[in-house]
C-alpha cells in the first residue's frame, strides 16, 4: 500500500536522521500516527496547515510503501470529504509500523508561505 504523510521541517529532519527509513515517535499529546491514502489530501495538509502553523512556514509531503498484509489491520478513517482518508496507527505501535515500511520514505513536495495553496 502506498501512503502519504504531510510533515513539517522538524519531523522531516528526524526522518532524514533515520536515513529516510522511519517516522519519529509521536509527542505525548499525539496519540495516533495518521498517514493518509492519497497525495491530494496530504498536499492540502502540508500546503495549508503546515505552512500556516509551523514556525518556519514550510510543509512537505512524504510518500512511502507499507506492507499490505500488515496495513490491512488498520481501518481506513474518513475524516472530512470522501478523499480525506487516513489510517490511524496508535502511537505505541509506530515502531512496529516503521519496520513494515518497504524501501525509503520519499519527499515528493515542498511548500512554503510563498507557494501556499
Amino acid at each position: 500500500m502506498v501512503l502519504y504523510r504531510p510533515v513539517g521541517t522538524k519531523e522531516l529532519e528526524l526522518i532524514e536522521e533515520s536515513g529516510f527509513t522511519k517516522y519519529p515517535p509521536r509527542l505525548p499529546e499525539q496519540p495516533i500516527f495518521y498517514p493518509v491514502l492519497n497525495e491530494n489530501y496530504a498536499t492540502e495538509i502540508a500546503a495549508q496547515w503546515n505552512v500556516t502553523y509551523n514556525s518556519d512556514h514550510k510543509g512537505y509531503v512524504t510518500k512511502f510503501e507499507i506492507d499490505d498484509e500488515y496495513s490491512a489491520q488498520f481501518e481506513v478513517q474518513v475524516v472530512g470529504g470522501s478523499y480525506h482518508q487516513e489510517l490511524w496507527v496508535p502511537a505505541e505501535e509506530l515502531d512496529t509500523f516503521n519496520r513494515h515500511i518497504i524501501g525509503k520514505i520519499q519527499v515528493i513536495s515542498e511548500f512554503s508561505e510563498e507557494q501556499k495553496a
